[in-house]
């Protein structure tokens, strides 16, 4: 079985994650999901890690070989436990190449027999990420075009909370 991993925080899900996710399980038996906190960047989350994998699941649920899993640890060793061969990595712009290129040297050095796979997304989603859909949701625009409706009303509910600093 081809199997692979899409690793992300999903702090929320966009319309440019679900490009990635809907291509990338076309190259193989089962794409896994992988939510993982994200503590390299010293950054808090605005969902929790149980709300995002709920969201993925609720908007990846009609895709047969799509699995979403909780990451913990280092990615290698839980492509290794999962019996992966490639992890997949979206590109949007020339500025996400250098980290992400690093970061797959590294995991080759560490598991050779992992691969890593890049995929761009489509030429709409190339500006869009987590954070500048947080931003736009908690000054009050529409995330309409960015996200499923279910994201965009989670996102809603947040702000609602009175979480909006």
């Amino acid at each position: 079985m081809r199997r692979a991993i899409y690793p992300g925080s999903f702090d929320p899900t966009t319309n440019g994650h679900l490009d990635v996710i809907e291509r990338a399980s076309h190259l193989c038996d089962e794409l896994i999901v992988a939510v993982a906190i994200n503590d390299q960047k010293h950054k808090t989350t605005l969902f929790t890690i149980e709300e995002r994998i709920g969201l993925l699941e609720e908007v990846c649920s009609g895709k047969s070989n799509v699995r979403i899993a909780h990451l913990r640890g280092l990615l290698v060793d839980f492509a290794r436990k999962m019996e992966a061969q490639a992890i997949v990595r979206g590109l949007r712009a020339v500025s996400d190449f250098e980290f992400e290129f690093q970061m797959a040297l590294m995991n080759r050095k560490m598991e050779p027999a992992i691969e890593t796979i890049f995929l761009m997304p489509k030429e709409d989603y190339t500006y869009l990420s987590s954070r500048i859909v947080k931003e736009i949701s908690r000054l009050g625009g529409s995330v309409a075009e960015f996200v499923p409706p279910m994201v965009e009303k989670a996102l809603q509910q947040k702000w609602d909370q009175g979480l909006t600093d």
